[in-house]
């Protein structure tokens, strides 16, 4: 619905670094109950994206905006609906996961016995209630990748945000993390993440944003990607996206491939 705010909104984005334009330019608008996948090369202004979205940088221009609510001129409710992790996220080696997630809890003002059963559920439903009781220093990368999630999940977000999730998780770890950011989407809440993993972008994004230069390049479902790319319906994600981001840049049309 138009008058609905959307989870995210970027207007005109941009953000220079030494003289060199990160992000230019970028508008898109992810609405509530969508899992939009940003892809990218290395280098393509992704990260630095997130960061704005998330607070972390100042735009030098444009609008980042979150259910209605400017980052820039409204931080606090805008963040309140927002939980950001990072591709290397911080743990606290010396907490158990319990204490880790009352100390994230208690960063948001979470009542303690608010905090306490949340927790509790989260970590049984992402498999981490048997190691309640061990440090977090001993954790492997796909528990210490749960946990972290768990801690961005404490507050009730509304809107996810994630670089890198799944990078370096066994088949286990990665397929829990999917199936929850799914529900998570699936309950209500917008998921925009980045990866490298175009399997993962392919079946678990509902949307697809094309990101060379600082720039959207294209955005859309898969099939629509597919005939942007002249796929005519067919081909991998991995095929479209190598077919999108090597088109000489003069000669792409608007990045919206949707009307």
């Amino acid at each position: 619905m138009p008058d609905t705010p959307a989870a995210l909104e970027l207007v005109a984005l941009s953000k220079r670094f030494a003289g060199r334009e990160a992000v230019s330019g970028l508008s898109l608008r992810v609405p509530p109950g969508e899992l939009y996948a940003l892809l990218g090369e290395n280098g393509a202004g992704k990260t630095t994206t997130l960061r704005m979205i998330a607070g972390l940088l100042a735009p030098d221009a444009g609008e980042v905006s979150i259910y209605g609510h400017s980052v820039v001129n409204d931080a606090l409710e805008a963040k309140r609906r927002l939980a950001y992790l990072p591709d290397d996220p911080m743990l606290y080696g010396k907490l158990r996961p319990a204490e880790y997630l009352e100390f994230v809890a208690g960063l948001w003002s979470m009542p303690a016995a608010q905090a306490a059963p949340e927790a509790e559920r989260l970590l049984r439903w992402l498999g981490l209630w048997e190691y309640r009781g061990e440090l977090t220093e001993g954790f492997s990368r796909g528990m210490k990748q749960k946990l972290a999630l768990a801690g961005a999940l404490i507050h009730k977000p509304s809107l996810l945000l994630l670089d890198e999730p799944l990078t370096g998780l066994d088949a286990g770890a990665a397929r829990q993390v999917k199936d929850a950011l799914r529900a998570f989407a699936d309950g209500g809440g917008a998921v925009v993440l980045t990866t490298h993993i175009m399997e993962v972008a392919e079946r678990l994004s509902d949307r697809i944003g094309v990101i060379r230069g600082g720039q959207l390049i294209a955005q859309g479902t898969l099939d629509e990607l597919r005939a942007r790319a002249g796929h005519a319906g067919a081909g991998s994600l991995e095929d479209v996206f190598l077919e999108l981001v090597g088109q000489p840049q003069e000669s792409r049309p608007g990045a919206d491939v949707v009307a």
